[in-house]
């Protein structure tokens, strides 16, 4: 249960030091921390782990096949980081399957030590994770592979909430956090803006014959264009 709202400052969130955002996908990293990155890439820098392939949108398209989709994401994910401020080189893919987390928990361990690894030679004090409450089988398990990383490092743990605040009034009821933070985004709004608008297969713009494929809808990204962010700081495991 939340113990406090707090309007915080990139020197709140990260210690001053540089962070690690988890993506379960190619546009998560910027729909969720985009003028969080803006600030850390304009101060002390990040890490963007991006968890999956993203190859599982527009199932159906005949011209993009699965390796063409993850392709074309990881190309809009590096230009979403370049508009951030960032660079490529930013971006660690881990090349899981989309839509396939949940199958490796076995692996969820190793997942961690490597995260932890990153985190370790960045110099990171903080880690920020999808909310385990948004309602997709890859942010839940992003989420907890956070967990089992933040606890092995003892790092500090935010969640960015992306569908459970776009879909659920009471999610907040439901996360272990003490913290909600309250990021001024003024400042990266133009920024956050382009990087969005770098995931042009998201949008509609690109994949033309998969009638079913995934679109990101004009209100939710418009949503995260304006709106403040918000990170859910997980205390409660630290006493």
């Amino acid at each position: 249960m939340v113990e406090r709202i707090r309007q915080s400052s990139f020197q709140d969130i990260s210690d001053g030091q540089p962070i690690v955002v988890l993506a379960p996908h190619p546009d998560d990293e910027t729909l969720g921390c985009g003028g969080l990155l803006h600030a850390a890439f304009a101060g002390p820098g990040a890490r963007v782990i991006c968890m999956t392939d993203g190859g599982a949108s527009h199932p159906n398209s005949r011209r993009w096949d699965r390796e063409a989709r993850a392709l074309m994401r990881a190309g809009e994910l590096e230009e979403a980081i370049v508009a951030l401020g960032g660079s490529p080189e930013a971006v660690i893919r881990l090349g899981l399957p989309d839509a396939g987390m949940l199958e490796l928990e076995p692996q969820y361990e190793e997942l961690a030590q490597t995260i932890t690894q990153i985190a370790d030679q960045a110099g990171a004090h903080v880690l920020v994770a999808p909310a385990p409450t948004d309602p997709h089988c890859d942010h839940e398990a992003t989420a907890q592979i956070a967990q089992i990383a933040a606890r092995a490092a003892d790092l500090r743990l935010l969640y960015y909430p992306i569908w459970s605040e776009w879909h659920d009034v009471d999610y907040r009821h439901r996360l272990p956090h003490r913290v909600e933070h309250r990021f001024d985004i003024s400042r990266a709004r133009d920024a956050k803006a382009a990087a969005i608008s770098a995931h042009r297969s998201q949008l509609g713009q690109v994949i033309d014959d998969d009638p079913e494929g995934f679109v990101l809808p004009d209100a939710f990204l418009e949503k995260f264009r304006s709106g403040e962010e918000i990170f859910f700081e997980d205390a409660t495991w630290r006493g």
